[in-house]
C-alpha cells in the first residue's frame, strides 16, 4: 500500500533540519482538514510516515513547515516579516498505493521540492 513521507533539509548551513514544527492537511471541496503534525527528527525526518494505506487518499494535500521559527531557533537573524515564514507545499496524489516522499530544502531566502524517493 502507499505512504507519504517527508524530510526538511536546512541548505543554509548544510544539514538536516531537525525541530522543524509540520503539519498535514488534505484538501476537501475548498475546506482544509488537519491530518496530523509534528516536528523532525535529528535526521530532519518525520519519526514515521504522515499516511500510510488506507489513510492515504488520492486528492490534494498541503504540508506546512515553520521555516521561520526553525531558523530563529538556530539565531539566525530574521528580518521581520521574516522572507521565508510558514512553508506551504501544495501537492496531489494520483496514486494512492505509491511512495510519496514530499522533501523540503530551505533556507531564509528560498526553498524548493520535489518528489523524492
Amino acid at each position: 500500500m502507499g505512504r507519504l513521507t517527508t524530510h526538511a533539509l536546512d541548505t543554509a548551513h548544510g544539514c538536516p533540519a531537525a525541530g522543524v514544527a509540520y503539519t498535514l492537511y488534505r484538501l476537501d471541496a475548498g475546506a482544509r482538514q488537519p491530518l496530523t503534525h509534528g516536528h523532525t527528527n535529528a535526521d530532519g525526518r518525520a519519526d514515521a510516515p504522515l499516511l500510510a494505506d488506507a489513510a492515504l487518499l488520492a486528492g490534494v494535500y498541503e504540508l506546512e513547515f515553520a521555516a521561520g521559527e526553525y531558523f530563529r531557533g538556530r539565531g539566525v537573524t530574521l528580518p521581520e516579516p521574516p522572507f521565508v515564514d510558514v512553508v506551504c507545499l501544495r501537492f496531489g496524489v494520483a496514486d494512492p498505493a505509491g511512495h510519496y516522499h514530499v522533501p523540503l530544502l530551505v533556507s531564509p531566502w528560498a526553498y524548493s521540492t520535489y518528489r523524492g524517493s
